[in-house]
């Protein structure tokens, strides 16, 4: 038998705390993109008439010292209803020498802070520096995680905050402790236009963003849509941005924003200008003055696998979360 590390939500909420979670996402990226680590594309288990479903997302790291991760998600649609995470699951790691299950991470707890870590990665990589307006289309977990990692990077000046549930928004700003002031506003288009940044973290189907709305030299990170059938933004401004992904793989298969555009506007893969961790390394370019730029973040498997890695350390270090023989 080996020792089980077990970790929780709420241990992983006071382990991984954002200003970490943003330069461990920057450098898990930058080894993809070196092809120090590796993984296929997510396997999805969706049952016929099922609004649910389930994720399976495996990776390894070869280096500087090996391992397995596996993250197995369902997603619940109808769960923040039920004042829930639609993200439920775990986070499995595994020794890369001798393939013991070292750790069990909860899965939601850690989508929501790398998720917009990451995004906090784009936006100090592609967004002007002196952005000073934020706008969060969303008002639930990742719409609060995202409005702490935007914080992080960029010195704004004011947020506003839409969401379809006008009630949802309005809570939302009035709990927000971000050091400028955030505005609850009453359509999508008030949030988007002049605005600098712009976060999509909706369950929307179909696009809430137009083209139109957004300001030259804006910065936009698509978020809430993963999956084939939904997106958020609207196949013209995919079409005229200067599109960043996290993994072209991912992007061509997985990607509504992409997909619609392909049908739409006749977008072709070379429309991906780059994966945001090859501009890290500086294989490619990012912005160019004041261009449009979308990045979409579907989330990745070495995302999940780096947070596992370093919850497993920094717990055995400081003796938390519970440990089971197994």
């Amino acid at each position: 038998m080996s020792d089980l590390l077990v970790l929780a939500h709420e241990d992983v909420k006071r382990l991984l705390a954002m200003d970490d979670c943003i330069e461990l996402m920057a450098d898990a990226l930058a080894e993809l993109a070196r092809g120090d680590s590796w993984q296929p594309l997510r396997f999805v288990v969706r049952p016929p008439e099922e609004q649910s479903l389930m994720g399976l997302m495996p990776a390894h790291r070869s280096s500087p010292q090996s391992a397995y991760g596996l993250k197995t998600v369902c997603i619940f649609p109808g769960n923040p209803a039920r004042g829930l995470d639609a993200h439920q699951g775990g986070v499995m790691l595994f020794d890369g020498e001798t393939g013991e299950l070292r750790a069990l991470v909860d899965a939601s707890a850690v989508t929501s802070i790398r998720t917009a870590a990451v995004s906090a990665v784009a936006t100090r990589t592609l967004a002007r520096p002196n952005s000073r307006v934020l706008a969060i289309l969303g008002s639930g977990v990742q719409a609060r995680a995202h409005l702490e990692a935007m914080a992080r990077v960029l010195s704004f000046e004011q947020a506003r905050i839409w969401s379809r549930t006008a009630e949802h928004a309005q809570a939302f700003a009035a709990e927000a402790e971000e050091p400028f002031p955030v505005q609850a506003v009453e359509s999508a288009e008030n949030a988007v236009r002049g605005a600098d940044v712009v976060v999509t973290v909706t369950s929307a189907r179909e696009p809430i963003i137009e083209r139109a709305w957004l300001a030259p030299g804006a910065h936009v990170n698509a978020v809430g849509s993963s999956i084939p059938t939904a997106r958020e933004l609207d196949s013209a401004t995919i079409a005229a941005a200067a599109l960043f992904v996290d993994r072209r793989e991912s992007t061509l298969n997985e990607s509504g924003e992409y997909l619609r555009a392909v049908e739409e506007e006749g977008i072709g893969p070379g429309h991906i200008r780059a994966e945001l961790g090859e501009v890290l390394v500086g294989s490619h370019e990012g912005r160019s003055d004041d261009e449009l730029t979308v990045f979409i973040s579907l989330g990745l498997a070495v995302e999940d696998l780096a947070a596992a890695e370093y919850l497993y350390r920094r717990a055995r270090s400081e003796g938390a979360g519970a440990v089971v023989s197994f």
